[in-house]
């Protein structure tokens, strides 16, 4: 292994370029790069106060390694099976350790970040304390950059002498400059010359399979690549986990990638770590994640046979969540990982799938109680060995599954009347709450919305005296009186649009409705208590409708 050094400006120079000793490129192995804007910009903060920023770990190889240049111009959402080189057996040099600091370094220095380009303030540099910002960066659009924001690629580029780079730079002010600041902006490109261009920053041991093919072969480096990560905070172990699987899966990167992309279509949020779990449980190798069956081969090759059944198996539950319950965003989906048994059940049990009943009553029972919350590996295992038992999944005996491994599929009814417009769990209310409702219109846009008994508009009206000054501009209801469960429904796209509820008041739109239709929104049938002066006993008698309603599923007082 050797040790070498290089100025910044250097190695930036050999990211993505054949023509440097073979360049520098990300095997498949690394993680997507994760760093946001924010963290870009205080590495060019710590790299100007000449702040160590660690050392990288390469390996030089001649092997046709599958490998991804370095990203120039960033954007949310892109895709790295766009950055893949074909493979070759030239000489390369592949980033083991350290791509968020050189993916920062090549956006800061080449590329853009969501079309903004680094920018410094040339008056910033003043003594700050450690914990703070000391030169300040910021990615901002070049069509709108002012002075003293200067392009900071121009400046590590520049061909200039740095006296005369710094006399350039203040000429672009448009009013004269105090010798304070004159002298500012002059130390400023000095330090820029002296840390990205004269310094060796850039510090990287190299593994060498070219001199030493026996010492490094494949299986040494991703061990190697573990090891280096494991560590730290560098990588979670889904993603040391994949690291192993890519090792012996050509295409896995393109394969889990599209599988992910198609599940979180329309506001899901499926990531690799439900993949690598859901696999691991329906191989029946548990749920616990454990480095060790990865390693042996096994585990890996069983994905890669299976990986089809596999995918289908989630896509069908997906499917499931999104046609049978109203939990089609991530918004409503506090956990994903309630979803395991069922991807279990209909990998293992593809025709009993299409027969299961109470499957929604799961889901929606554990994601309200939070029966999966924690580390919930163990009851996992415990919900498939119940599923084996019977071959079917019966909601009731798992739910005794869930019992007996101590966690609750209750809920306080603090809890329930937590629950207010606009947060994350009243959808999963709704969906147990209106069994009979019209959950899936055939127009995706025509899906049922949650809407005020009382309008806002009419309950912000009530005013009450302000103690202080003595006037009647009070807010008589707050925003979570307003908006809590107790005055929230649900209503059809038609009922909430033009011509439909609207503003009216609830003696307005309940008058002319069945029995029926009250009953299901559990409106109060005291119709004195529909006017707006009776709000509060109105909200008192609905409570308890709801916990007549829910009574089954809340904790016994």
């Amino acid at each position: 292994m050797k040790n070498q050094k290089e100025t910044i400006r250097k190695t930036v120079g050999f990211l993505n370029n054949a023509d440097e000793h073979g360049g520098f490129w990300l095997p498949n192995i690394q993680r997507p790069f994760v760093w946001n804007e924010g963290q870009i910009e205080r590495l060019f903060d710590s790299i100007m106060r000449e702040y160590p920023i660690s050392s990288l770990l390469t390996w030089k190889t001649k092997g046709p390694i599958r490998r991804r240049r370095f990203i120039d111009v960033y954007r949310h959402g892109l895709k790295l099976s766009d950055f893949y080189v074909p493979e070759d057996n030239s000489t390369k040099v592949l980033i083991l350790d350290g791509q968020q600091r050189l993916q920062s370094l090549f956006i800061g220095l080449r590329g853009s970040y969501e079309r903004r380009e680094l920018y410094m303030n040339m008056l910033s540099g003043a003594w700050a304390d450690p914990g703070d910002i000391r030169y300040q960066f910021k990615f901002i659009d070049p069509d709108s950059a002012e002075w003293p924001w200067v392009k900071f690629k121009d400046l590590v580029y520049s061909n200039e002498r740095s006296n005369r780079l710094a006399a350039s730079i203040a000429e672009q002010c448009n009013q004269t400059l105090s010798p304070e600041h004159r002298q500012i902006i002059e130390d400023n490109v000095a330090q820029i010359y002296k840390v990205f261009r004269g310094d060796d920053n850039i510090v990287y041991q190299e593994l060498d399979s070219i001199d030493n093919p026996d010492n490094y072969t494949d299986d040494d480096i991703v061990e190697i690549f573990i090891r280096a990560n494991s560590g730290g905070t560098v990588l979670g172990k889904s993603d040391l986990l994949f690291s192993l699987l890519v090792a012996s899966w050509e295409d896995a990167d393109e394969r889990i990638e599209g599988l992910l992309d198609e599940l979180n279509k329309g506001g899901y949020e499926f990531d690799r770590d439900f993949l690598l779990k859901t696999c691991l449980t329906v191989l029946d190798k548990g749920a616990r994640y454990d480095v060790s069956k990865f390693r042996d081969g096994s585990t890996r090759e069983a994905i890669i046979n299976n990986w089809e059944d596999i995918s289908e198996a989630i896509r069908a539950v997906k499917d499931y969540l999104h046609g049978k319950t109203y939990i089609r965003t991530d918004k409503a989906l506090p956990s994903y990982l309630v979803l395991i048994p069922l991807v279990y059940f209909r990998y293992r049990y593809r025709d009993a799938w299409k027969g299961a009943r109470g499957l929604d009553d799961y889901i929606l029972r554990t994601l309200i109680a939070g029966s999966f919350s924690g580390n919930p590996d163990n009851l996992i295992d415990q919900c498939t060995k119940e599923i084996n038992r019977t071959g079917d999944f019966v909601a009731d005996e798992i739910f005794g599954v869930i019992r007996a491994n101590g966690r609750t599929l209750e809920i306080s009814k603090e809890a329930l009347f937590e629950q207010h417009y606009g947060s994350k769990g009243i959808h999963l209310i709704f969906n147990m709450w209106y069994k009979d409702f019209d959950y899936h219109p055939a127009i995706e846009d025509a899906k049922p919305q949650v809407d005020h008994v009382f309008p806002q508009s009419l309950l912000k009206s009530v005013k009450t005296q302000n103690p202080s000054t003595g006037r009647m501009d009070m807010l008589k209801y707050r925003w979570d009186e307003r908006d809590q469960i107790a005055n929230c429904m649900l209503l059809t796209r038609e009922e909430n649009g033009p011509g439909g509820k609207g503003a009216k008041t609830p003696a307005e739109w309940f008058s002319a409705k069945s029995q029926q239709y009250l009953d299901m929104h559990l409106i109060p049938p005291d119709r004195d208590l529909w006017g707006l002066e009776n709000f509060d006993r109105f909200i008192a008698k609905r409570k308890e409708l709801i916990e007549q309603k829910f009574g089954f599923m809340l904790i016994k007082q």
